[in-house]
């Protein structure tokens, strides 16, 4: 992607963002906090609409004859995932800890950092209920004049946080957010102060995990995270996700503080196209094969429970190491833990602040750097809802 240019119209939204120093007058309309995921479906009935949507983006999902093939890939895949959801309780908890991120999150705000208060937050999910159309209706009847687009992925790619921050041009560009809105975005994290921060939340839920092994061998433990993957095609093309998610594991570690031996692996791969691997599933076997016995999976890129963590890992990569002879623990996610809603805080109020002082461009410098192999024409339209 090609740095922004200087144009009449980013000049002025620079200029309203050195203006977000002065205190509020009385009857504000909030700041917005954008919280942007995948999202999924909260009761097994929306299944079948969360994987059309899926499917449907190219962004995540590059598939021949999209338009065709997307529907009919979900009509298959339907029955079996409404039966997984039904396992896990009937739908997926993630809208449910999104909310009370968000709540907790925008009250610690208003006290970090009162010159943009009062702040609201916003669920925008690309797949799910609620979906960033109807999310533009809420912030356009809220008269929202300021937003920050904060991403709830802590490692970028082009094919979660991209796509999102697409979506938001596109219904920016519709005018749906109503007009005049002056955006930014918090586009990755997994190095940010405030991650390391969480990672303390992280590293106590991998203490805890370990904590179910005697004490004789706990320092044998294998500490296995487990990120979603990503076609070889995006990764190839130089999406930096690989590397943040690396990066954030080596936080962890450090973190820790432990000996353990530890390994990256991947998961949720779909379709027959080559995926980033190892998988998962093919780590434990390997483990196995090499005579580790006790193994700890960490959920790094998630942090809410979800399909992938409440199904794929607890219900199929645990009952799977089981039957390969290895005694292994999922660590917790961070769902609602205090500490990880504090990190969100920190980590807006920060942006809010670098903001207010003009220190730094509307999204990260990295956001300004195309993937050297990337020939999408669309990439990264958020460059245009910043000056909508």
């Amino acid at each position: 992607m090609k740095p922004l240019k200087s144009t009449p119209a980013l000049r002025s939204f620079t200029r309203s963002l050195a203006s977000l120093h002065k205190t509020p007058p009385a009857g504000k309309s909030p700041t917005a906090i954008v919280m942007l995921n995948m999202g999924g479906p909260s009761t097994v009935e929306e299944t079948h609409d969360f994987l059309r949507n899926l499917f449907s983006d190219s962004d995540l999902i590059p598939l021949p004859f999209q338009s065709f093939l997307a529907p009919y890939i979900a009509r298959r895949r339907t029955p079996m995932i409404e039966k997984q959801y039904g396992d896990i309780g009937g739908g997926s908890p993630i809208l449910k800890y999104t909310q009370i991120q968000g709540e907790g999150m925008a009250k610690l705000l208003d006290e970090l950092h009162p010159e943009t208060a009062p702040h609201k937050p916003y669920v925008a999910f690309r797949y799910a209920r609620p979906l960033t159309q109807a999310t533009a209706q809420e912030m356009k009847a809220d008269g929202v004049t300021r937003a920050v687009a904060f991403t709830q992925y802590p490692q970028y790619s082009c094919s979660t946080t991209g796509s999102s921050l697409n979506e938001l041009f596109k219904r920016g560009k519709a005018g749906e957010f109503g007009q005049d809105v002056s955006w930014s975005v918090i586009d990755r994290w997994g190095t940010h102060p405030g991650f390391i921060q969480t990672d303390q939340a992280v590293a106590q839920n991998i203490e805890n995990a370990l904590a179910k092994f005697p004490e004789s061998t706990r320092s044998e433990t294998v500490i296995l995270f487990s990120a979603h993957s990503l076609p070889l095609s995006v990764v190839n093309r130089g999406d930096p996700y690989v590397l943040e998610v690396s990066a954030s594991v080596s936080a962890v570690m450090q973190q820790l503080g432990h000996p353990n031996p530890y390994r990256l692996a991947w998961q949720s791969k779909v379709g027959p196209s080559r995926w980033m691997g190892p998988q998962t599933s093919e780590a434990l076997k390997g483990l196995a094969r090499i005579g580790r016995k006790q193994v700890v999976i960490v959920p790094i890129a998630f942090t809410s429970d979800h399909i992938e963590t409440l199904y794929e890992l607890d219900l199929e990569y645990i009952k799977e190491a089981q039957e390969l002879g290895i005694e292994a623990y999922r660590s917790e996610s961070l769902n609602d833990s205090p500490v990880f809603i504090r990190a969100l805080a920190d980590i807006a109020a920060q942006h809010l602040r670098e903001q207010s002082s003009n220190q730094c461009g509307p999204t990260s410098v990295q956001m300004g750097l195309r993937c050297p192999g990337c020939s999408t024409p669309q990439a990264y339209a958020i460059y245009s809802v910043l000056t909508l």
